[in-house]
């Protein structure tokens, strides 16, 4: 039996189309600064601070890692409300996307922090750098760039797992496909759009990353040194 497609009945719904790319694309901005700020401020106390802080970030990295991101979506928006901790769908998905790429991106980051030649931090001590400096100028900078494939790898891994966003409410793409196919029951045409838009978004997403870092986060030579 031959299967009719109508792609027309999912492109006619295009407002929702676009608020719900629109609102995945806000999801992953703010979670990629509020992760990789996570991710590089752990990394560092990993390295640096006494033990029983070291403790504490490996203890979540490690729960964080290896449980699924679902789990902790659902805990935060419908476990915390029990502890009177009570979250929009929308701060609960930033607030789990965030802390799911936090915790994958110390691990990341750490790697880049201790392939960092010991001669370049004798040097910064030798100039009088304060130890804040010295890591955000002499430390940070390189190990951004032997790790930036890695770390924008993951920044996307989390944008296409904003997809189960949805099954708390808020508004994303996989949500919106979901609402079109509820209306006019094409649920094939409405994924596989919704899936080639993802498409788009990761492949667009890793070449604006790809040219972004270089030029504005560790320089360009930093990145082929």
């Amino acid at each position: 039996m031959a299967i009719a497609l109508d792609f027309s009945a999912v492109v006619s719904e295009w407002p929702l189309l676009v608020k719900g790319v629109a609102w995945t694309l806000g999801l992953t901005a703010v979670s990629a600064v509020l992760g990789g700020l996570i991710g590089v401020s752990c990394a560092w106390l990993r390295l640096h601070a006494r033990s029983w802080i070291s403790g504490i970030v490996s203890a979540y990295v490690e729960a964080i890692r290896n449980t699924p991101f679902i789990v902790q979506l659902f805990f935060i928006f419908f476990g915390l409300p029990a502890a009177g901790v009570k979250l929009t769908p929308e701060t609960a998905s930033v607030f789990a996307m965030s802390i799911n790429l936090g915790a994958y991106a110390t691990e990341i980051v750490r790697a880049g922090l201790q392939a960092t030649p010991l001669g370049q931090i004798d040097a910064a001590k030798a100039l009088g750098l304060s130890q804040l400096q010295m890591f955000r100028l002499v430390v940070l900078p390189p190990a951004l760039a032997k790790v930036w494939p890695a770390l924008v790898s993951q920044l996307i891994i989390v944008m296409l797992g904003s997809a189960v966003c949805g099954q708390i409410s808020t508004e994303e793409l996989s949500y919106a496909a979901n609402l079109i196919q509820s209306r006019n029951f094409r649920a094939f045409e409405s994924f596989i759009i919704a899936a080639s838009i993802y498409l788009m978004l990761a492949i667009s997403l890793r070449r604006t990353l790809m040219w972004f870092g270089p030029r504005f986060l560790f320089g360009r030579g930093l990145a082929h040194g």
